[in-house]
């Protein structure tokens, strides 16, 4: 799923190749992708894009500082601006903006599931609409190391805790293990535990990678967004290497659809833990 440095170069492209387009059409040939109706999409007809922005992983793109359309890529859907029409053959468009001079910006999703979605909303409405206001503050920058004390210190582990966008938005599967790791926590360290020295890493930790991700970005990625962003992970799936530290095996727990990769000498006091793809073998 595109996290919040991938989500945050995307809408600066956006911003900047589609400054002052203006939409000769609207369709939306994914029969799930519209969650609003009102006003219909055929609204944007003649407007022109005037920002682009975002609220943790979601895209937003403001039209002649009225309309917004408020995007979720969900794991495998992708915003970019093609030369051309697209074939109505292809079957991943959920949804596509005809736009003068021939380009057009495609809302593309892999897969079969449908998932990505798509809402058009007054400009005033977006901040209200529930897809945006329960998410909590962003990840980068990140909130003052008081508001994320009060944020983390919960009874729950703190690799989900992080991924759970009510509690601070942007991060999700890739980036908590390398802001984990490079804050030297344990992944299943409970939140409550943190004390002000932990909070001070994780939140160090927040500032240098997302922020050192989007960097990155700004270096490699062109005009023209590739499907996939070249992500500069030092850590996350890249158990059975060496940590880029100390030199230690990173490990990683297994889950039904997500892995987690840490450092055991810089994260775990030197434990491996249980890998619960080999428990349920045993069972």
């Amino acid at each position: 799923m595109p996290e919040l440095p991938e989500v945050e170069i995307v809408v600066r492209r956006l911003g900047t190749t589609l400054a002052d387009a203006r939409v000769e059409a609207a369709a939306a040939p994914g029969i799930v992708t519209m969650r609003t109706f009102d006003p219909p999409l055929e609204d944007l007809v003649g407007r022109r894009v005037t920002g682009a922005r975002r609220a943790g992983k979601m895209p937003i793109l403001v039209f002649d500082d009225e309309l917004a359309l408020l995007v979720h890529l969900m794991s495998a859907g992708r915003l970019g601006v093609f030369e051309g029409r697209a074939s109505v053959r292809d079957r991943r468009i959920r949804l596509r903006l005809s736009l003068e001079g021939g380009r057009e910006l495609r809302l593309r999703e892999f897969g079969t599931q449908q998932r990505a979605w798509a809402k058009l909303l007054a400009l005033d409405e977006v901040e209200a609409d529930e897809a945006v206001a329960k998410i909590g503050p962003e990840a980068w920058p990140p909130p003052p190391l008081e508001e994320l004390a009060a944020l983390v210190r919960q009874p729950r582990h703190l690799h989900p805790l992080l991924r759970d966008q009510r509690t601070i938005a942007g991060i999700g599967r890739s980036w908590v293990d390398e802001i984990l790791w490079t804050a030297r926590l344990s992944p299943f360290r409970q939140g409550v535990e943190l004390d002000d020295t932990a909070v001070e890493a994780l939140h160090t930790a927040c500032d240098e990678v997302l922020g050192g991700a989007l960097e990155h970005y700004e270096r490699v990625v062109g005009e023209t967004l590739p499907d996939k962003a070249p992500m500069p992970l030092k850590v996350h799936a890249r158990q059975g290497q060496p940590c880029p530290r100390c030199g230690t095996t990173l490990e990683a727990v297994f889950f039904k659809d997500h892995v987690t990769t840490y450092c055991p000498m810089e994260q775990t006091g030197g434990r491996v833990l249980k890998d619960r793809r080999l428990s349920r073998l045993l069972r």
